[in-house]
């Protein structure tokens, strides 16, 4: 019996030493690579080929030879998008660890104490889902932003503004995370990045359908020619199309999302309302050890069930 514990004391240290080596790492990796794609940014389209065909391998620091890098993908976390996220990479991490904490008591009071070793794996899937989480909202808002940011583009075209001054105004003018994206398209263009590989290249990277259709319009116009202000302008309207189909969506889900708030609080109702009227059942809950076990049993399938029910609704509005 004295062998779970001191296991348990082992795992937990080597995790706590693993959560710090990584966090260390991927700040150290994440200034390095944020400098270096400014510097490329700005370096790379003006140098002659054969300087970019053979770049010089540069000395490697001690912490490079540490899998920080395959780390920060396995967390679900992207070095060079530290500014695209919320929350701090490093807060996620950190609150990370007592949710994770708190899944693996669960599962110990169900299974045993040995569940306690998978504490590791519970924190990167609450990091992964962090990560993914704050990334879809982030596309969220720039799809319901992008019409209004295209009317802007098309005014200031239909008077005469040049596109690049044009995606200044918006990245002034905008909210964020719009504001972003136009400012990198801009900064592209300023450079000399012709306009549609600077969309190409921000479509790419944000993983909005709408910024495709957008790159894509914009460089059939270059080709065949016509009026910009006219294909931008049935562009936005295509686009305020689709996101009025996907608040009908959300509309009809209403319901769906009500049935599941109140399943999920239904337990802890249940509870409550046990704890006023009898109190001395529902102190078996937490204090005798099969209903701890119950508890957990219960905990952890209420939350498979809602992640069930959130994927199943998230699926019919894709």
């Amino acid at each position: 019996m004295n062998g779970v514990p001191t296991l348990l004391m082992v795992s937990v240290g080597g995790f706590a030493l693993l959560a710090g080596m990584v966090i260390w790492g991927m700040s150290v990796l994440s200034a390095r690579e944020k400098r270096e794609a400014r510097i490329s940014a700005v370096v790379a389209p003006h140098l002659p080929a054969r300087f970019s065909a053979r770049p010089r391998a540069p000395r490697r620091p001690l912490w490079t030879f540490l899998p920080v890098r395959q780390l920060a993908l396995l967390l679900g976390f992207d070095t060079t998008r530290t500014d695209e996220y919320r929350v701090p990479w490093w807060a996620v991490l950190l609150v990370a660890i007592p949710v994770a904490r708190i899944i693996a008591g669960l599962a110990a009071s169900v299974v045993s104490e040995v569940a306690m070793l998978a504490l590791p794996l519970f924190w990167v899937l609450v990091c992964r889902l962090a990560f993914r989480t704050m990334l879809a909202r982030r596309r969220a808002a720039l799809f319901r932003q992008f019409p209004d940011a295209l009317g802007m583009l098309t005014r200031m075209v239909r008077v005469g503004i040049p596109v690049t001054e044009s995606m200044r105004v918006i990245a002034r003018d905008s909210p964020k995370p719009t504001a972003m994206e136009f400012q990198r398209i801009a900064d592209r263009l300023s450079i000399g990045i012709p306009l549609d590989q600077a969309l190409a290249e921000t479509a790419r990277r944000n993983a909005v359908p709408e910024y495709r259709f957008f790159s894509t319009a914009l460089s059939l116009q270059a080709q065949t020619g016509g009026a910009l202000s006219e294909a931008l302008d049935n562009l936005a309207d295509v686009i305020r199309r689709r996101i009025a189909l996907r608040q009908r969506g959300i509309a009809l889900a209403g319901e769906a999302k009500t049935s599941a708030a109140i399943l999920g609080s239904l337990p802890f109702f249940t509870v409550g309302l046990l704890m006023l009227v009898a109190p001395d059942h529902a102190r078996l809950l937490f204090e005798d050890k099969d209903g701890q076990r119950i508890l957990g049993a219960a905990m952890l399938q209420l939350g498979v069930g809602w992640m069930t029910m959130q994927h199943m609704i998230k699926k019919a509005l894709s």
